[in-house]
């Protein structure tokens, strides 16, 4: 496979940036299979904690409806104002039922991938008009799927409702002989328990259809390798911006670096490659303090900075190798080379009394000699 079929290939996961943006468009995982069985599995349960308070309320409607009462209504007016009374206390006898069907049907949706509004989702797409799309949709994957999954459906339900009646055969047909209230019993258990089997077939459909959504989900917003690099130079930018500000960034650090030079105590160079400046200032520095430090071109531009403004520089090759390595710019010397540079401070402070005299001369450095506590 050449490399440009792979880089067509959505072979990587979602960022979160695609998953946000999919999300604003309304595009979020949705299972019918977990919002109808939630709502259907809520259902029999309510009418199995409220079957008495609600069978209750039937029967008050029910001789409300069928009272002698209503044979007295001899007007239109009076008729319609009586079914419309009776029609509300009818939903606010099943009231419970709706609330928490309605409930059901919000907390189903949460669960797969919360609660999203989108007018996106509900704006005309030219694409969905298509007849080419529509006709894939029809013979895809897709439509594979939901066939197999209406399959699956027909079998759950009813394969439980089968067996569900299956068992209770005996018990229905011995309802002829029963009397009429205690028939009426027995059915409604009956029903009750056909409902609570068609709910476990559906709940168990729903446990399979939606960790599959959430798959084909992820599945479609996958992308491929030059969709992630392209996201991803523009969410932190192109190497040549990023490398553009590092640049600006060193220079600004460099420019900063370089005014600090003239505040210096001594430059220590290698003579050519390294070259270090220290400052140092007594009663406020406990040590000697490094306000510049660079390597080559640099350190180059930092010796000519201190002979532009009169710095001591000092060619100690051993002790400038081991401050640059050592050292970091803006921090104390390392307390192994206190001693060390000790000297070369001396030095640079009879230098500065000796201007008009003859030059002192400084005895070679070797900072081998001095131990790990700074002293020789």
């Amino acid at each position: 496979m050449s490399e440009n079929e792979q880089a067509g290939e959505k072979t990587e996961l979602p960022t979160e940036k695609r998953l946000r943006e999919a999300r604003e468009q309304g595009n979020i995982p949705r299972s019918r299979e977990l919002a109808t069985a939630a709502v259907f599995v809520a259902a029999v349960l309510a009418l199995y904690a409220m079957a008495g308070s609600m069978g209750n309320s039937a029967r008050q409607w029910m001789k409300a409806a069928l009272s002698p009462e209503v044979g007295l209504l001899n007007t239109p007016n009076a008729l319609f104002g009586h079914a419309g009374w009776m029609l509300l206390k009818l939903m606010l006898a099943f009231s419970p039922l709706i609330v928490v069907c309605l409930a059901a049907g919000m907390i189903a949706p949460a669960l797969m991938g919360g609660l999203q509004f989108s007018n996106k989702a509900l704006m005309p797409d030219l694409k969905r008009m298509n007849p080419l799309t529509g006709i894939k949709r029809l013979v895809g994957a897709e439509a594979l799927a939901e066939l197999v999954k209406s399959m699956l459906r027909v079998a759950f339900v009813g394969t439980a409702a089968g067996l569900c009646i299956w068992q209770g055969a005996d018990g229905l047909r011995g309802l002829l002989h029963l009397p009429l209230e205690s028939a009426i019993g027995r059915g409604l258990g009956f029903t009750l328990k056909l409902l609570l089997a068609t709910a476990g077939a559906m709940a168990l459909l729903a446990a399979i259809d939606a960790p599959y959504q959430k798959w084909n989900w992820l599945r479609k917003l996958k992308m491929t390798r030059e969709e992630l690099r392209r996201e991803m130079k523009e969410s932190e930018g192109s190497p040549e911006v990023k490398g553009r500000i590092r640049q600006m960034q060193m220079q600004l650090s460099q420019r900063r670096m370089m005014e600090a030079v003239p505040t210096a105590d001594v430059v220590l160079v290698n003579p050519t490659h390294y070259a270090v400046a220290l400052k140092y200032e007594s009663g406020r520095m406990s040590a000697p303090t490094v306000v510049a430090r660079g390597v080559d071109e640099l350190a180059l531009r930092i010796r000519q900075v201190a002979d532009g403004n009169k710095v001591a520089v000092v060619s100690s090759p051993p002790l400038a190798r081991a401050l640059y390595r050592e050292s970091q710019l803006g921090k104390e010397i390392p307390v192994r080379l206190y001693s060390a540079v000790a000297l070369v401070l001396s030095y640079v402070y009879q230098l500065r009394q000796w201007r008009t005299g003859p030059m002192p001369q400084m005895a070679p450095i070797d900072i081998d000699e001095f131990g790990k506590g700074g002293t020789r």
